[in-house]
């Protein structure tokens, strides 16, 4: 296919999403030394052209599609009725939403790292902004109206225990946790620290 002439006809935001979803395709399919203009232009039968009147380089179109994907299957926080209920529903959903992607982003930090001397909490803030820790306040919030936490345990690093707890066993493992695993970061780890002390 000449990589000049664009294949279909799209215009606008229909034509930037599909850019962005061949980019992510791009970076999941080959990873980060295989993300180029031309690779990106291919995937999503586009030119190089239209590409660059969008993104002047490879930098910033990969900065729009990290933003892109790491925003895909975004989900309001679950609301079950209980913290644990909230907490394991979120964290299920990461792992349905997000496992398949440890391999790679443990391969992509490292040579992204590398070139930008970024790193992933760069990513995530640059993506995700104020939404990174929303859907925590909110299940956290809830539960303090509810009595089932204690605000004043609700450190920044107990307030994000179970999220990293669940990272660093899916990037160290690179496979997704069983629910188990789950049920016991969130019962085991996570309750005993927020909890109200009893009295």
């Amino acid at each position: 296919m000449d990589l000049e002439q664009p294949a279909k006809r799209r215009r606008g935001q229909e034509l930037e999403d599909a850019i962005l979803a061949a980019g992510w395709a791009q970076l999941i399919d080959g990873g980060y030394n295989a993300f180029t203009i031309d690779a990106v232009a291919e995937k999503a039968e586009t030119s190089r052209s239209v590409i660059y009147r969008r993104w002047p380089d490879r930098d910033s179109l990969l900065d729009a599609t990290l933003t892109h994907g790491l925003n895909r299957d975004r989900v309001e926080p679950p609301d079950t009725g209980s913290l644990r209920g909230d907490m394991i529903a979120s964290l299920q959903h990461s792992n349905l939403a997000r496992a398949e992607l440890a391999p790679l982003m443990s391969v992509f930090m490292g040579a992204y790292y590398a070139d930008s001397g970024r790193t992933f909490a760069d990513v995530r803030e640059r993506a995700l902004g104020q939404r990174a820790a929303g859907s925590l306040d909110t299940i956290l919030a809830r539960a303090v109206e509810r009595g089932e936490a204690d605000p004043a345990k609700l450190t920044r690093r107990v307030r994000t225990v179970a999220v990293d707890l669940y990272r660093h066993d899916l990037l160290m493992n690179a496979v997704p946790l069983s629910d188990e695993a789950i049920v016991e970061i969130v019962d085991e780890v996570f309750l005993p620290l927020v909890r109200p002390d009893a009295g």
